[in-house]
C-alpha cells in the first residue's frame, strides 16, 4: 500500500466520521417548523366564541356611572394613595363572591365580564340607579410560559384574551431545543386542574381548546431529546462515544475492503 493511498483511505475515514456525527446531531423540518399541513391559500376561518370567565381568586375592577354622578358616588368606594384616590378593587372569594357596596354579597364565579356587567347593572336597576352603566376589568389576567423558550417568565396581558401563539410571542418563541409537537397547557378552574397538549407542527392546534388562553394559565414547552442529553454530560458523552465508535467501526471495514 502506497503512502497516497493510504492517506487517502484515512481521509475517507475521518470525513466519514465527521459526517455521522453531523447527521446524528442535526434536527430535522419535521422537528422545527411550525403548521406543516396548511396548504398554501388556506383559508381557516376562526369561530370560536371564547370569552374568559371570572374565577376564584380574581381580582376585578369597577366602575359605575350614571347621568346624576352624586348618585353613583357610594358604587365607587376610593382607597387613599397619597395625594389622589383609586377605585378599590374586589377579590373573588371562595365562594365566587365580591362584598360590593350597597348590594352586598354578588356572586360572579364562572361569569363572562359581559355577564357581570349585566347582572350588576339589574341589581343596581332595582332601586338604586337609573341607567347605570357598568365598566368591568380583570386585573390579574396573566399567563407564565416556561421550558425551552427564550424568554420564560409570567406575563401580565393587557386586554382579556390572549392565544398561546401569542403568549409564545411574548416569551420570545420556542428555542431550537423546544419540542413543538408536546406543548403542555395547564389551566387551574377553582381548585381542579387540567392538563392539554397540543401540537404547534400541525394546523388542528387553532382548533385546540386551550388555543384561547385564561387568565394564570401555565404554558409549558418540553425540551427535546438532544436538550435533555446536553443537560446530562454523562448521557451526551455516551452517546457520542457509541456513534463514534459504530462509525469508526463501519468505516474500518469499508477503507479495509477498499
Amino acid at each position: 500500500m502506497t503512502g497516497l493511498s493510504l492517506l487517502k483511505k484515512r481521509t475517507t475515514l475521518w470525513m466519514l466520521v465527521v459526517i455521522g456525527l453531523l447527521v446524528s446531531s442535526c434536527a430535522t423540518k419535521q422537528d422545527v417548523v411550525y403548521f406543516q399541513n396548511a396548504k398554501n391559500f388556506e383559508t381557516i376561518v376562526d369561530t370560536d366564541t371564547f370569552t374568559p370567565r371570572l374565577k376564584v381568586n380574581d381580582i376585578v375592577s369597577i366602575y359605575v356611572s350614571t347621568f346624576d354622578m352624586e348618585a353613583s358616588k357610594p358604587f365607587n368606594l376610593i382607597k387613599s394613595t397619597g395625594s389622589s384616590g383609586q377605585l378599590i378593587d374586589y377579590l373573588i372569594d371562595i365562594d365566587g363572591n365580591i362584598d360590593f357596596p350597597v348590594l352586598g354579597k354578588v356572586k360572579l364565579l364562572g361569569l363572562t365580564v359581559e355577564e357581570a356587567k349585566e347582572l350588576i347593572k339589574q341589581k343596581l336597576s332595582d332601586g338604586y340607579l337609573k341607567d347605570p352603566i357598568v365598566n368591568i376589568r380583570i386585573l390579574n389576567f396573566r399567563i407564565s410560559v416556561l421550558g425551552a423558550v427564550n424568554n420564560p417568565g409570567t406575563y401580565t396581558i393587557s386586554g382579556e384574551r390572549i392565544t398561546i401563539m401569542e403568549a409564545l410571542g411574548l416569551a420570545g418563541d420556542l428555542n431550537i431545543k423546544g419540542r413543538r409537537d408536546n406543548i403542555l397547557v395547564i389551566r387551574d378552574f377553582n381548585g381542579t386542574k387540567t392538563y392539554t397538549r397540543v401540537d404547534l407542527t400541525n394546523k388542528e392546534v387553532f382548533n385546540s381548546p386551550v388555543y384561547y388562553l385564561t387568565q394564570n394559565d401555565v404554558v409549558y414547552v418540553e425540551p427535546n431529546n438532544s436538550a435533555i442529553s446536553s443537560a446530562s454530560g454523562d448521557t451526551r458523552i455516551g452517546t457520542i462515544i457509541s456513534i463514534t465508535s459504530f462509525i469508526l467501526t463501519t468505516a474500518l471495514i469499508f477503507v479495509t475492503r477498499n
